[in-house]
């Protein structure tokens, strides 16, 4: 006689399943789980456990559920065979459960990549369609933004099947997500907690050219719609994916026939765990005969021929010791948990990120808590909670004045970044800051590229960059005796920092570094206030009546200028140094474009962009770096990115290469 659950159960199941709906939607739909791996497992094993005394809740509970809804974002469409999902095991008591049960002990294993799963359709060999798993019913239409990735085929080559849905995993290497977090760490913007979470961002893009630059990857593994099979095993199918373009794990796979394999197998691949150069959470483990496959079948939500045997996460809990703040290269302030150092899989951790500023009231750390650290994708340590709050603990306070300058700390609007403002004396900023002041468009210095810019900082001769003017005078016999340098080479830059000594407006301005100032609003600064001091002394609210300059750049720029450090700094490089207001800049724009507000974006085949920009200039365009609704043309060229998408929302104008050069062609037959 079937059991009736009693009202804690039910509230228990219930509390559980709303738990377990809530966690899949942040994790499968916005990309931003909010628990761990392990809490989100201890979570389901205990519903599952619930649903095998009373099965009665199964039909809505965690026995039947895969996934989650489609995101309103993306086109959806059905799933011609169900996407399910594997059964999780922890231990080696749960897969002897599920091995003695097998008739066939032939068992193929495989890497759980910790990725996001995808399943690519092709027709005569043509890729038509990829999808995300979704609900496991219906999918996500991510077909160009599949394309993108290079380890996806647009062709299958070979002997394969008329129509064949390839299913495998979407991934990020460890190099490639440090290399896209340590970009975004600098740029203030938004960073990922591990590999897999950024994989799923970077594949559910709503422009593919995003998704292009974030350099995914990918392994085929399994298949749903199928015209005609041709292997009788996954290890054969491995051979199949290979010869059609696809990748595969086979290179760490395993064949076992009894426990004591499987184990041996586990234990091996933990061994290995940190040099495979991707994030794996387990092992698969496959009945290898496909016949037998088909005939076991699969339960709501898993097959019965396959089981996932999970890793045990990679944590630990310590104390935090403290709290110190590194300073960036383009002065963003990064908050670093100082650790009790402790083992946490085979590495001793004495340091975590913490991110910024809201990571730590999110997480609600405290100086002297305990903590629970995680190596997020093996290697890089975070504190993923609070173990044991300290009663003597001492808040954190994110500090207003930079560290390492004493410059003033700012947090951009509808930033989580909080970054020092003193560009031009920052030392943790200098040699960035440096490099792009004697840059083309700016100072133009010959002779001064980063490595003697970092020679010269480092023996104490260029402190900012008005030093940079007396460097010769000051220094030059010294410089004539180090490796590299004679009496030419100085004679040389000499010259050049001479002849830097005087410079357009618009080209200081974009020497100087003002946030959020590049070539193109240096030069609409330089057109409406023609001197550097009646820019100095323009209010916020002045600055926002300029076409082209929004609230957020206004405020930077009186920032910068209100700035000590960067008064201090500006005084003594002004002193060496003549500014000019050249008419090009000066002069009211004229041509076929005149006043026309321009976006580039992409490559156009026979220009680069500055060329592009200059004949665009020439023809009276305001050449923009962001799309808003005031753009009039967006001119975007291959491997067009985010700023196309934006036009394309707002309706603005779009011209390709073709349209470009059609403008070039009648401005020549105007002239």
């Amino acid at each position: 006689m079937q059991k009736t659950p009693d009202l804690l159960i039910l509230a228990e199941h219930a509390d559980l399943m709303k738990k377990l709906n809530e966690w899949d939607i942040a994790y499968h739909q916005n990309d931003a789980p909010v628990v761990d791996d392990a809490t989100y497992d201890a979570a389901k094993k205990r519903a599952l456990a619930i649903e095998s005394e009373y099965p009665e809740l199964a039909k809505n509970g965690a026995s039947s559920h895969v996934g989650a809804a489609v995101s309103e974002k993306f086109k959806s469409y059905p799933h011609s065979v169900p996407m399910l999902s594997i059964s999780d095991v922890f231990t080696q008591a749960d897969v002897a459960d599920w091995f003695n049960k097998l008739a066939d002990k032939d068992i193929f294993i495989e890497l759980k990549v910790d990725g996001v799963s995808y399943a690519a359709r092709y027709e005569h060999g043509r890729l038509v369609r990829g999808l995300t798993r979704g609900s496991g019913v219906a999918g996500e239409d991510i077909t160009e933004n599949l394309k993108t990735i290079p380890d996806i085929p647009h062709q299958l080559h070979g002997d394969f099947p008329d129509i064949i849905e390839v299913r495998g995993e979407v991934y990020m290497s460890r190099t490639d997500f440090l290399a896209l977090n340590a970009a975004a760490t600098d740029t203030g913007d938004k960073v990922f907690a591990n590999p897999r979470n950024a994989a799923a961002g970077s594949l559910r893009q709503l422009n593919p050219a995003v998704t292009a630059a974030r350099h995914l990857s990918a392994f085929a593994y399994t298949y749903g719609e199928i015209s005609g099979r041709t292997w009788a095993t996954q290890s054969e199918y491995f051979d199949r994916l290979e010869s059609w373009g696809f990748k595969t794990t086979r290179r760490w796979a395993h064949h076992a026939h009894t426990l004591d394999e499987i184990q041996r197998a586990y234990d091996d691949t933990m061994m290995i765990r940190a040099d495979i150069p991707f994030d794996i959470d387990g092992l698969v483990l496959k009945v290898n005969n496909v016949d037998i496959q088909e005939r076991m079948g699969a339960r709501a939500n898993s097959p019965r021929w396959e089981v996932a045997y999970k890793f045990p996460a990679a944590r630990g809990i310590t104390t935090l010791r403290d709290i110190t703040v590194q300073v960036g290269r383009t002065g963003v302030l990064t908050p670093v948990a100082e650790l009790e150092p402790i083992n946490i899989g085979g590495v001793l951790v004495s340091r975590a990120t913490l991110h910024n500023a809201d990571e730590i009231v999110r997480l609600g750390v405290d100086i002297g808590d305990k903590v629970i650290v995680q190596r997020a994708g093996d290697v890089i340590p975070q504190i993923v909670g609070v173990a044991e709050d300290n009663p003597n603990a001492v808040p954190f306070v994110f500090p207003d004045k930079c560290p390492v300058c004493g410059g003033n700390v700012v947090q951009e609007s509808g930033q989580v970044a909080r970054r020092c403002i003193n560009t031009l004396g920052c030392p943790a900023q200098r040699i960035g800051e440096l490099e792009h002041f004697v840059s083309r468009k700016g100072f133009d210095i010959d002779g001064l590229g980063v490595k003697q810019l970092e020679l010269f900082v480092s023996r104490g001769w260029i402190k900012n960059a008005a030093d940079i003017f007396t460097l010769v005078s000051r220094h030059g016999d010294e410089i004539r005796q180090l490796d590299g340098f004679g009496e030419k080479s100085v004679s040389n830059l000499d010259a050049s920092i001479e002849h830097a000594r005087n410079i357009e407006l618009h080209r200081f301005l974009f020497a100087i570094g003002i946030p959020e100032v590049g070539e193109v609003t240096a030069k609409i600064l330089a057109r409406a206030f023609g001197t550097l001091d009646a820019l100095r002394a323009a209010p916020a609210w002045r600055l926002k009546q300029i076409d082209g300059i929004g609230d957020v750049m206004a405020d930077e720029i009186t920032s910068f200028f209100a700035d000590g450090h960067n008064i201090a700094v500006l005084d003594e490089l002004l002193a060496q140094i003549n500014i000019q207001a050249p008419a090009s800049v000066a002069a009211a724009p004229s041509g076929p474009l005149a006043g026309k507000r321009v976006v580039l974006t992409g490559t156009l085949a026979n220009y680069t962009r500055d060329a592009a920009r200059e004949i665009l200039e020439r023809m009276g365009a305001r050449v923009q770096s962001s799309v808003s609704a005031k753009t009039d043309i967006v001119l975007a060229g291959t491997d067009a990115g985010s700023k196309l998408a934006r036009a394309q929302e707002l309706g603005v104008t779009i011209w390709d290469q073709d349209d470009f050069e059609n403008a070039i062609a009648k401005e020549r037959e105007r002239a």
